[in-house]
């Protein structure tokens, strides 16, 4: 019976299968991914992540980011980081990572986290992008008492809404419903914010694809840069996410963001062909 190695990492609980096909072709249908992603029939994962031989010779790795739908995501942070430590426990050194948005640079710190240059943040609502002219910095209200939240693209889309308290908001539907607003043609990952102090927020996330996530890295990217241009904090922003906390820095002259965590490798594991099938 054919089957696949793969790795279960996470950062801050946003879990990926990781399988290396760089020695071994392996291009999953959408209904492969949403078989592995199965948190009761399958591995179950937020995104399957397949590594590919990069085109860029300032990259180590190309990462391909599945949804647990099954459809294609542009932009991962944490499985930025956590491919940034594989590649790193295999050849001791960090350089780059690929994605189909450009390659995101990565070193890993002496406490043994990793930082990703994720690169700038695309504000124009063409950029985003959005189905019409729109300021992204105060979008219209789109749910009632929800207040204008902000539209930023880190690559992947994302609408930020400023919540009174994050922790208390049942925000699943609110997400779920945001995902699919016309407004946004590439649908969004959607995030809630409170501000909690000066360099601090609190956030937590409805992910594009895959639906309530402990952390998104991209995400964080996108709350921190959504409350700067609001003026609710200042630099660098400690975001505070359900599985842990995410440093990121934006340094808004040269539009360029980092973001540094950790990561969590959980087990080695196989692919079995049933999982592989169709």
């Amino acid at each position: 019976m054919n089957t696949r190695p793969f790795k279960k990492m996470h950062g801050l609980g946003n879990d990926f299968v990781i399988v290396d096909a760089r020695g071994n072709p392996f291009q999953p249908s959408p209904a492969q991914a949403q078989r592995i992603a199965d948190r009761h029939f399958g591995v179950g994962c937020d995104q399957l992540i397949v590594l590919e031989t990069p085109t860029d010779d300032d990259a180590q790795v190309f990462m391909r980011i599945y949804n647990a739908d099954g459809s294609q995501a542009e932009a991962c942070g944490n499985a930025t980081r956590c491919v940034a430590r594989l590649m790193f426990e295999e050849s001791g050194r960090t350089t780059g990572v690929q994605t189909v948005m450009g390659v995101l640079p990565v070193s890993r710190l002496p406490d043994g986290q990793y930082m990703v240059g994720m690169g700038p943040a695309f504000v124009a609502w063409q950029e985003v992008p959005l189905a019409v002219p729109t300021d992204t910095l105060h979008l219209p209200e789109l749910v009632t008492g929800m207040g204008s939240p902000v539209a930023v693209s880190i690559g992947n889309p994302h609408c930020v809404f400023f919540v009174e308290d994050a922790d208390a908001l049942d925000f699943a539907g609110i997400g779920a419903q945001i995902e699919h607003h016309p407004l946004f043609p590439n649908r969004t990952n959607v995030q809630f914010v409170t501000p909690i102090g000066p360099h601090c927020i609190r956030q937590r996330v409805w992910e594009r694809g895959v639906g309530v996530t402990g952390a998104s890295g991209s995400g964080a990217c996108a709350g921190a840069v959504a409350s700067l241009r609001r003026g609710l904090v200042e630099g660098p922003v400690s975001v505070n996410l359900d599985g842990g906390e995410l440093l990121i820095d934006w340094d808004q002259s040269a539009n360029h963001i980092t973001m540094t965590g950790g990561t969590t490798f959980a087990f080695d594991g196989l692919l079995s062909g049933e999982m592989l099938d169709g």
